[in-house]
């Protein structure tokens, strides 16, 4: 992913997957034709690192769209340098410190992985993907296919950056760029809560919580993925300090957060 020869004033967007995620992950999101969009993989074993990959990737201020661990390292990049940060697109993710639970589940898959059995991981990993942990066989051939696609050093690099994540609430207070969160009222790994916070703690935030999605929102509600692009994109060409807002759903009840986001 990668294009360059963007409408004059146009801001480049880049782009950053979850875990086990790789570029196939935004394939049905509809980008703004002829705007530059970076894509950077997760392949470093420290969110400070990967925020600098991040910061590295464009020049001059972005526009920046996380899902999940993405979102964890635009919330660094964001600490680090916020006044390169012209937009944000935030999706399934959790802005506070990992959980002695988390630290010990992602042991555990780092040491299946050292075994030999990536596999096993992709498929403890596969249910917390969608709405109410239950894949449809063709979206759960999809992630295989995807995850395997990211392979396992990828992987471990992956969990050993969880493991150096810090609590993003005071980063997200420093953001003055239109922002909008998305969330999936069925999202098991990331529930709604999550989300709010991070809409309360980001001035003028737009929160948006989409019915009967999970946690692969470009997957699942691509419409609703690129419908908030264009809103952070449009506020942010214009320099706008705080967010596009625009009607969102009703919140709904969160489900019981899981252990490894």
């Amino acid at each position: 992913m990668g294009r360059r020869g963007g409408p004059a004033g146009a801001l480049p967007v880049v782009v950053v997957p979850g875990m086990l995620c790789d570029a196939s992950l935004w394939s049905d999101v509809e980008f703004p034709d002829g705007r530059e969009v970076r894509h950077v993989p997760l392949t470093r074993a420290d969110i400070g690192e990967l925020a600098k990959d991040v910061l590295s990737s464009v020049p001059g201020p972005f526009v920046l769209v996380g899902l999940s661990l993405g979102a964890i390292v635009g919330f660094e990049a964001l600490r680090r340098a916020p006044e390169r940060i012209a937009g944000l697109c935030l999706m399934s993710a959790n802005a506070g410190a990992p959980r002695p639970e988390q630290y010990a589940a992602w042991r555990a898959m780092d040491e299946l992985i050292r075994a030999g059995r990536f596999a096993d991981v992709v498929e403890q990993t596969l249910p917390d993907m969608f709405p109410d942990r239950r894949p449809s066989p063709t979206g759960a051939q999809r992630y295989r296919h995807m995850a395997q696609a990211v392979g396992p050093d990828a992987a471990r690099a992956q969990l050993a950056a969880q493991a150096t994540r810090t609590d993003a609430a005071d980063a997200l207070r420093t953001a003055r760029c239109p922002t909008v969160v998305l969330s999936g009222t069925r999202d098991t790994l990331c529930p709604p809560a999550f989300h709010r916070t991070i809409a309360d703690a980001v001035p003028g935030a737009d929160l948006r919580e989409l019915s009967d999605a999970g946690h692969l929102l470009p997957w699942q509600r691509p419409d609703a993925v690129t419908a908030a692009l264009r809103a952070v994109l449009t506020a942010a060409d214009r320099g706008d300090p705080a967010s596009a807002s625009a009607p969102a759903p009703a919140p709904a009840p969160a489900p019981a957060p899981a252990t490894t986001a």
